[in-house]
C-alpha cells in the first residue's frame, strides 16, 4: 500500500488531520471505543504483517530478491509497520504498512512484468482473506470447546473478541485494498489488466485518482461500494463457523 504521497499533499494532510481530530473527540467521549481500539490492535498487527509479507513472498518467488535483502520476508509486524500509517489506521480508520519495494526488472523471464506486478499486488488481499477463513475456523473451535469460558470469563470473552476483530479487520483490509484506485493494490491489478491506451491514461492521471480516492473514502461512497461485499464475505464466514461447529457436535 503506497500512501506516502498523502503526507506530501497539503490538501490531503488537512483532510486527514480533520478526520483524526474528529475521531479523537469521539474516543474521548466514548470510553467503550477506546477499549474496542485496544482489542483491535492484535488484529491490525496481524493483518498488516501478513499482508506485506505476502507481497514480499510472491515477489521473491518471482525472482526479485529486493524484499529479501531488505528484511521483509518476515512475519515480524514491526518490520512492516509504518509509524504514520499505523497512527492513521488507529485514529482515522485507514492507514498503511511500510511498502514492500519490488523491482519488476528482476522477475523471471518466464513471466511478464505486467503479470508479475499484478500477482504481487493481489497477494496481499488474498492473504487477508485466507487469514479471515483460518481465524473463523479457530473461532468456531474455540466457541465449541470453550463456550462457557468465552461467555463467563472476562479473559475468555476478550479472547473471543480479539479473534472476531482479527477476522473483521482482515476482511475489511482485503476488500478495501481491491478498490481500483491508487494507491491501493487494486489499482496495480487494474493497470495490469488494462489495454495500453487505458493504462497510459490511468498512469498519467494518478494524481487526480488520488483525489478521487480521498473523496470516495471521506464520503458515504466507500461504504456503499464495499459494505455489500464485506457483508457477503461475513455471511459466508458465519456459515463456515456454524457448519464446522455443527459437524463437531455430530
Amino acid at each position: 500500500m503506497y500512501f506516502e504521497g498523502f503526507l506530501n499533499n497539503p490538501t490531503m494532510m488537512i483532510v486527514l488531520v480533520v478526520l483524526m481530530v474528529s475521531n479523537l473527540i469521539q474516543y474521548a467521549n466514548t470510553p467503550g471505543k477506546i477499549i474496542a481500539l485496544i482489542t483491535a490492535i492484535p488484529g491490525i498487527l496481524i493483518a498488516i504483517a501478513f499482508h506485506e509479507y505476502a507481497h514480499a513472498f510472491v515477489a521473491d518467488k518471482l525472482g526479485d530478491d529486493t524484499p529479501r535483502r531488505q528484511g521483509r520476508l518476515t512475519l515480524n509486524p514491526f518490520k512492516h509497520i509504518d509509524v504514520y500509517g499505523m497512527i492513521l489506521l488507529l485514529f482515522v480508520g485507514f492507514g498503511w504498512g511500510k511498502p514492500v519495494e519490488v523491482n519488476p526488472n528482476n522477475f523471471k523471464r518466464t513471466i511478464s512484468i505486467k503479470k508479475g506486478n499484478a500477482l504481487v499486488s493481489l497477494a496481499g488481499p488474498v492473504m487477508n482473506f485466507i487469514l479471515a477463513i483460518i481465524f473463523s475456523i479457530i473461532l468456531a473451535l474455540y466457541l465449541r470447546f470453550g463456550f462457557i469460558f468465552a461467555i463467563t470469563n472476562p479473559v475468555g470473552h476478550t479472547l473471543a473478541l480479539i479473534i472476531r476483530y482479527i477476522i473483521a479487520i482482515n476482511v475489511g483490509l482485503g476488500v478495501f485494498n481491491l478498490i481500483p484506485l491508487p494507491p491501493l493494490d487494486g489499482s496495480k491489478i487494474l493497470v495490469a489488466l488494462l489495454p495500453e491506451k487505458a493504462r497510459a491514461w490511468y498512469t498519467n492521471n494518478e494524481r487526480l485518482l488520488y483525489i478521487v480516492f480521498i473523496i470516495v473514502w471521506v464520503t458515504p461512497i466507500a461504504t456503499m461500494l464495499i459494505s455489500p461485499i464485506i457483508g457477503g464475505i461475513n455471511k459466508f464466514l458465519l456459515s463456515l463457523i456454524y457448519t464446522i461447529a455443527g459437524k463437531i457436535l455430530i
